[in-house]
């Protein structure tokens, strides 16, 4: 069959460097030619939005960001922006502060700076989600797409280990799944295979000295990779899983990532042999599963959905939602009883 593939490009400037925030987001925010920008992030890193944006004119400072993007939130950011006539968004923080300026960017169209602080790789895509009544809606708009990132590696030295470690396998995630996603092909697996690499290396040198900075640049990097794949490749069955657990019964995003990639890996490898030996390979390790578990070993990593607050009885009404979500091209087929047996397996957090 005759290789034939579509890959689309970001639109967006990408600045990356080590205590360039500051100086950086004050020559976008003039190059953007804003005169009322309104700052997101959550509370945790309010001085840091306040430090970071001290050369752009700012309209509103607005702190009341929720994880996983709730309708009410995302409209009471919109009607903030318009009260206050914003005309730039910067989202500062992880991909919950992120994730609420492309909500109000969603239905405005004004450009958005993100400053990530960790390693969700939101701020790399298009892809925007919100949730109501417990389900979570994402798509795909060109007018959520940051127009500009700014990594500044410093501003991620203090987050927490055990933070840092799952939203790296947050980040793992969109490298693996892309693999397999809806719109594979040799680019977004080229990135992604490179992502895994600089992730495997950095995850354990951050978990063994969290002010690393060479660490640090390696997961900063790879989560820049994995998330520009994953725009590009679209979400596989890993991640309707995520996306159901999160927004239906409001678990922790990165946690349960961690906790889910494992065995959602484990499944997908045996009908996916070429990703399997990209993963095997990137990971230093004769197969996925073991090169994963070997990594999850030296990083005492999330496995379990029921220590994030998943109870098993909740496991029926999971694989309800989730199953009319799994794509057509996953590379095995899924039934309810597959569905059950990960979701199970992990709640326990077996070792797949």
């Amino acid at each position: 069959m005759t290789l034939q593939f579509e890959h689309a490009s970001p639109h967006q400037r990408v600045l990356f460097g080590n205590g360039n925030a500051t100086e950086a987001l004050t020559a976008e925010a003039a190059r953007l030619k804003t005169q009322h920008a309104m700052v997101i992030s959550s509370r945790r890193y309010a001085d840091v939005a306040e430090t970071i944006t001290q050369g752009a004119k700012v309209a509103l400072r607005y702190h009341d960001v929720v994880e996983h993007v709730p309708a009410a939130a995302a409209e009471a950011a919109r009607m903030a922006a318009a009260f206050h006539n914003a005309d730039l968004l910067v989202a500062v923080g992880g991909g919950s502060a992120i994730g609420l300026a492309k909500a109000v960017a969603l239905t405005t169209g004004l450009p958005i700076v993100a400053v990530p602080t960790g390693y969700a790789g939101s701020e790399a895509t298009n892809i925007w989600g919100i949730t109501a009544d417990h389900r979570k809606t994402t798509g795909v708009d060109d007018r959520v797409l940051p127009a500009s990132v700014i990594y500044d590696v410093g501003l991620t030295l203090s987050l927490p280990v055990a933070l840092s470690i799952a939203s790296g396998l947050n980040a793992l995630a969109h490298c693996i799944d892309s693999l397999w996603a809806p719109r594979r092909h040799p680019v977004n697996a080229a990135l992604a295979t490179e992502a895994i690499h600089l992730l495997a290396e950095g995850l354990p040198a951050v978990k063994a000295n969290p002010l690393s900075v060479a660490g640090r640049e390696q997961m900063l990097s790879g989560a820049f990779l994995a998330a520009t794949a994953f725009a590009s490749a679209g979400a596989g069955m890993h991640h309707k899983i995520c996306h159901v657990l999160g927004g239906t019964f409001n678990l922790p995003h990165a946690q349960t990532h961690a906790a889910i990639l494992p065995h959602a890996t484990a499944f997908n490898a045996a009908g996916a042999p070429e990703a399997q030996k990209r993963i095997a390979d990137a990971l230093s390790s004769a197969d996925a599963g073991t090169g994963l578990a070997n990594l999850y070993e030296k990083l005492d990593a999330p496995r379990s959905l029921g220590s994030l607050g998943f109870r098993e009885d909740q496991v029926p009404e999971a694989v309800h939602v989730i199953l009319p979500q799994i794509p057509p091209s996953n590379p095995r087929s899924v039934d309810a009883a597959d569905l059950e047996r990960l979701l199970r397996s992990a709640w326990k957090g077996n070792t797949p």
